[in-house]
């Protein structure tokens, strides 16, 4: 067993059913090269290090959430953190609270902690299955609508040694219930831990739900997420993902389109810079029929970075009038970085509409011409072309407030390279 497993699972303290899950991710091990999903991603560094179980969060100054406003819901180092959550006034009809609260409780809303997960390259989700026992829960009632965003805060950061934790979130909206979620993976202190992170979305019949996350952890930490999201008929979710951090990442994003009308905007900002791997992959499932998907996600590659991206799109037999479409652009600006792309598209169905490309360039020197021929410099023009290519994902959030802030983070991250 690696040195990795064996330090994770030193933090079992669940029942047998529970047990069963960990021997199962214990005995198949860690995915090595030959399984497709993790082909382009090495985990043999990984693999020897060992992280120590969370006992209790290091205290984190409040002045480090001042930009992220209520209502908020805070976790430290995968521990819930009442003192800084702000929770209060929340409308009828929000549940938001911890999942060891609500587990306490005996609330029906942990049911999903018991699902399965059989694949062996499903490692992590398997080892989340089996270790996590805190995360965020929150639901929204029929026909509840609400402008103001919600966030869910994770913060990691230093301790005496590397520490590792699991979170399992559940976010569900009802009927015609309509939400804004910002989901904040962020570094409060240097650190080199890893957070192992599940989260389930279900959206009703016509639920709407706009859900920006924000991945910006430090240059030593390790960041692991999948997202498995559920859409009934009529719903709508829009995402923007934005991986800007960390040493090494990496997101599974899993979409079901299992009712009629469905529809899915998904996009992302991948910054492959330094010396960072950074992972992710869609999987998109057309169910039912006239669903939609569209797509949008910018790589960038720097210094010896490394960005992978697999885009996945299945339109099943009977999923007639689907309408998907695909695009990953990548930009590469240094000759040391490397990126995979690879849209996969398979159709089972009549009468749909579906289209899936992906590029690996550099800047266009038409551009850069063009700039400079307006009495640019060099430097800048590049800044400025680099920083349109990396925004256009945002255009699809409405809230001008949200883009903005999010426009904020791409930025910091692109003079954080800059001054590299």
């Amino acid at each position: 067993m690696s040195a990795l497993l064996e330090s994770l699972a030193s933090a079992f303290s669940g029942d047998a059913a529970r047990r069963a899950m960990l021997d199962d991710a214990l005995r198949d091990g860690l995915p090595g090269p030959r399984s497709e999903a993790w082909k382009y991603t090495s985990l043999r560094q990984l693999e020897r290090r060992s992280f120590a179980p969370v006992s209790a969060a290091p205290a984190i100054d409040p002045e480090s959430l001042v930009d992220i406003p209520a209502p908020r819901l805070v976790f430290v180092n995968g521990v819930h953190a009442p003192s800084l959550s702000l929770t209060d006034g929340l409308p009828d009809g929000i549940e938001l609270r911890s999942l060891s609260a609500a587990s306490a409780e005996g609330s029906e809303a942990a049911r999903f902690l018991g699902r399965r997960f059989e694949r062996g390259d499903e490692v992590f989700a398997r080892l989340n299955a089996a270790l996590a026992n805190e995360g965020a829960l929150l639901r929204v009632g029929e026909n509840v609508r609400i402008a103001e965003p919600l966030h869910l805060v994770f913060l990691g950061t230093a301790d005496r040694i590397d520490r590792a934790w699991h979170l399992r979130n559940f976010i569900e909206l009802r009927a015609g219930a309509a939400l804004t979620v910002v989901e904040h993976h962020l570094e409060a202190a240097p650190h080199a831990n890893l957070a192992n992170a599940l989260s389930h979305v279900h959206l009703a019949r016509g639920a709407r739900l706009v859900h920006a996350h924000v991945q910006a952890e430090g240059e030593r930490a390790t960041s692991l997420l999948r997202t498995d999201a559920v859409l009934a008929r009529d719903a709508e979710y829009r995402r923007v993902d934005l991986e800007l951090g960390g040493a090494l990442s990496r997101h599974e994003l899993n979409v079901r389109l299992e009712g009629d009308n469905a529809r899915l905007l998904a996009n992302g900002v991948l910054l492959a810079t330094g010396r960072r791997h950074v992972d992710t992959r869609l999987g998109i499932d057309h169910i039912a029929r006239d669903t939609a998907c569209e797509l949008t996600w910018r790589g960038l590659g720097a210094g010896r970075g490394r960005a992978v991206f697999h885009g996945g799109i299945l339109i099943r037999e009977g999923a007639d009038g689907a309408d998907a479409s695909l695009s990953n652009k990548n930009l590469l600006l240094s000759e040391n970085a490397e990126i995979d792309t690879q849209p996969v598209l398979e159709i089972h169905a009549d009468e749909v509409k579906a289209a899936h490309g992906a590029t690996v360039g550099r800047l266009d020197a038409n551009a850069l011409f063009y700039l400079r021929s307006r009495g640019l410099p060099q430097a800048q023009a590049r800044k400025l072309l680099t920083a349109a290519f990396c925004r256009e994902p945002l255009a699809m959030i409405e809230d001008t407030d949200l883009r903005a802030t999010l426009t904020a983070r791409v930025d910091a991250a692109l003079a954080a390279l800059e001054t590299a």
